[in-house]
């Protein structure tokens, strides 16, 4: 079987109100102003797609909030996300590693995000035999094309593959493909769905 697993929130929780706390406090600007404006709009896709560069997506950003940041600023609030890692979820992983499973990582990010996770989290990647992110694919969830990408890729059919993911759009998209798909609501859900499986 092949075994999807989305990043945020599903193997690493993470938390964008952190991200605006940062800018809140490095900008002087209150951080309900910043809650109130702060959206993931076109620009949010096209910088997952690698569409637009780092610099181009923090201008974007900070014209969207309304706050002046400098580049390292935006940077130091962008990679506050995170929030550490879920260890059974990984624990799991390495367990289907283990057993001889394909296991890979599929996630909406970023170039920013993707230079600074690995480093903070290398077990992460360790458990996973190969990483798909959507910067480098040039294509994002919940985007058909890319659930056919990483298919294809891996050499498995839909109905051979398992994804877990914390977006609803996500799954009903991966879903409508014919993929066995988990809604992961909180950091109960997979150790919960994997029980008795393994």
């Amino acid at each position: 079987m092949l075994y999807i697993f989305d990043l945020g929130n599903v193997i690493v929780d993470i938390d964008f109100n952190r991200v605006l706390g940062v800018w809140s406090d490095l900008g002087r600007v209150p951080l309900s102003t910043l809650q109130s404006r702060f959206r993931m709009d076109e620009a949010f896709e096209q910088h997952e797609r690698g569409e637009i560069s780092d610099p181009e997506f923090a201008a974007r950003i900070c014209d969207q909030l309304d706050i002046a940041l400098s580049y390292p600023q935006f940077t130091a609030g962008w990679q506050a996300v995170f929030v550490g890692v879920r260890p059974e979820t990984l624990a799991i992983m390495n367990k289907l590693r283990a057993k001889g499973e394909r296991v890979v990582i599929l996630s909406n990010t970023n170039q920013l995000h993707f230079e600074f996770w690995p480093t903070q989290y290398p077990d992460v990647q360790q458990a996973a035999d190969h990483l798909y992110m959507s910067q480098d694919i040039g294509m994002r969830k919940p985007e058909a094309r890319i659930y056919h990408h990483v298919l294809q890729h891996e050499g498995y059919q839909a109905n051979q593959a398992v994804f877990f993911d914390d977006n609803q759009a996500n799954i009903d998209a991966a879903r409508a493909l014919g993929i066995e798909s988990v809604l992961v609501v909180d950091d109960k859900t997979v150790p919960d769905w994997f029980a008795g499986r393994l």
